[in-house]
């Protein structure tokens, strides 16, 4: 039992589902965020009611579950936002469920589900669609896809707010970058709004999305993962317009994501100094805080409470900002993006990754505790999303920073392979667990993260066979290709990039050096860049793409016009 609500919550796994067996009652799933208003005011609206948490604790095996620490089970018996409320049967199949209950509502709801369960028992469960076998629909690569996104993007552009859709009003950061290269027009206007609507002012950072389809009706939670996509999209707008409205929400988001969300195992350290002790990693996520604080002037706000920080480190959410403060720091040299980007991929390599597979979180601060109303759970290793996102981050790290990270990044991709790989794409962790977990998930974001982080690196590598795996992973969901939506809009960009070629430039000198900054300049965000190549010579650049490659380089102005000829 929590200090907040009254209800004897018991951790995900394996002893909750036998002990609904043994007791024939149905499993309560509370699917929380700690950064979710409305799951706390749930907790204090609903289950602080005595009559139903004596209900609850008598009728069901009540089990609460965080899903940034267990994403798996968040994909499952995801209602569609949080909190959700979610009734299962023994054997982990779904009676039914909801969002948000008040407490009449959850008063409905329980007795309606005691009826469902006296009369059908567990035959009452269904599993979700995405979970009842079926294959993704395979099919070829084509032009086309690119084109049918840019549709969709079009058809659902908002001419007035800007923006995708109605509402709510979501970013969209893989879409804001698909339209840079194909739909400038509608791409810059876009940032705009995000910039103008979501964009912290006074602390830094982006808020999670709005309500309205004016982008009123702020949800004021900030997501690590949601923010370095952010600062990495408009990075790249900086990389093709050179504006400063562009670099400025990317600074700003760099210095609340190296202020507000680091987080390090124990005394704080100076920003160029490490002590015993691991450097330092981001944290997961920031709580909205109190509303009235956003009314405030910036003077009063400066005295209002901090709303409170999750200090878990998430593994790919990690690999993420790695990979936006690679980007940012590879169009402006700025050096704080640098030192932090070493700092945090540090810390992932030693804390959070063995033998080529991810553990999903871990905490640093000595001080870090499970939040309330939330059981910990253990942290799951080789999860896909983490794999595909710290490899990208390590392949990142190797084209700007020059790290030596390839033995890593080789480890990471064939452990992904290995354990991983159903078919030609991949599932999303391992196939063991209580409840449905078991059942292999195939998600398309993650497939699609993996496959342009597998492009990155057969082109630092030179191993085609890492391409070769990232077009059958496209292959086996192109069959569908004209029914994904915007926010899968990174599909149509790594198609076409496996259809067209990337561009890569290969580098003869080392990270920093006059020719490698000039090379990570050239305006293709898509670009992969290779410093000190061994099949270059000194003070030389090649770039290729597909089966054409230049003449060496010797100067940023020749380099740019030998790319310009590529791209034509």
């Amino acid at each position: 039992m929590d200090d907040v609500t009254r209800v004897e919550w018991r951790e995900w796994g394996g002893e909750a589902f036998e002990e609904a067996a043994e007791r024939d009652v149905p499993l309560l799933l509370s699917l929380t965020a700690t950064w979710c208003d409305h799951c706390h005011e749930m907790d204090r609206e609903t289950y602080a009611v005595p009559t139903l948490a004596a209900n609850v604790n008598d009728g069901f095996v009540p089990v609460r579950v965080d899903v940034d620490r267990q994403p798996r089970v968040r994909d499952r018996y995801n209602m569609g936002g949080f909190p959700s409320t979610v009734f299962l049967a023994p054997d982990g199949s779904v009676l039914t469920g909801a969002g948000y209950l008040g407490p009449d509502g959850f008063r409905q709801v329980l007795e309606q589900l005691r009826t469902m369960w006296d009369s059908k028992g567990a035959e009452a469960g269904r599993i979700p669609r995405p979970l009842q076998g079926e294959d993704p629909p395979a099919g070829d690569l084509s032009p086309d896809i690119e084109r049918q996104m840019l549709g969709q993007l079009t058809d659902r552009y908002d001419e007035r707010a800007g923006g995708w859709g109605e509402e709510p009003k979501f970013p969209y950061p893989d879409a804001l970058e698909f339209a840079l290269k194909r739909d400038r027009t509608m791409a810059l206007r876009s940032f705009d709004a995000v910039a103008a609507n979501l964009f912290d002012e006074y602390a830094g950072g982006f808020h999670r999305f709005a309500t309205g389809r004016d982008w009123s009706g702020l949800e004021r939670e900030k997501l690590l993962d949601s923010n370095a996509a952010l600062l990495r999209a408009f990075a790249n707008a900086y990389l093709y317009t050179g504006e400063d409205s562009y670099r400025q929400p990317a600074a700003r988001t760099l210095e609340y994501l190296t202020t507000t969300l680091w987080t390090t195992d124990g005394d704080a350290v100076d920003e160029g100094e490490t002590t015993g002790g691991y450097s330092g990693a981001f944290a997961g996520s920031q709580a909205p805080g109190e509303p009235a604080a956003y009314s405030l002037e910036a003077s009063d706000r400066e005295g209002a409470p901090e709303p409170p920080v999750d200090t878990t480190i998430f593994a790919g959410a990690n690999g993420l900002a790695i990979d936006a403060l690679c980007t940012y720091h590879a169009y402006t040299d700025d050096e704080r993006a640098a030192r932090f980007a070493r700092r945090a991929l540090s810390t992932v390599r030693d804390r959070l990754l063995e033998d080529g597979l991810t553990t999903h979180f871990c905490t640093l601060e000595k001080r870090a505790e499970t939040p309330a109303g939330a059981t910990s759970g253990r942290a799951e290793r080789g999860l896909l999303s983490d794999q595909a996102r710290v490899l990208q981050a390590l392949t990142s790290a190797r084209s700007v920073l020059g790290a030596e990270t390839i033995e890593d990044a080789v480890s990471v991709a064939e452990a992904t392979v290995e354990t991983l790989r159903v078919g030609d794409s991949f599932v999303d962790g391992p196939r063991t667990g209580p409840g449905l977990l078991e059942r292999p998930l195939r998600p398309l974001d993650g497939n699609v993260e993996l496959a342009d982080a597998l492009i990155d690196l057969a082109a630092v590598t030179g191993e085609e066979r890492y391409e070769r795996i990232a077009r059958d992973v496209l292959e086996d969901f192109a069959g569908a290709s004209d029914r994904f939506s915007i926010p899968v809009a990174r599909y149509a960009s790594v198609a076409t990039r496996l259809l067209e070629g990337t561009l890569v430039i290969r580098v003869g000198d080392e990270a920093g050096s006059d020719l490698h900054r000039a090379a990570c300049r050239l305006a293709d965000h898509e670009k992969v860049v290779v410093p000190d190549a061994a099949d270059v010579s000194a003070d030389e650049a090649v770039a290729a793409r597909g089966e054409r490659t230049t003449t060496p380089a010797t100067t940023p102005q020749e380099l740019s016009e030998h790319v310009s000829s590529l791209l034509e």
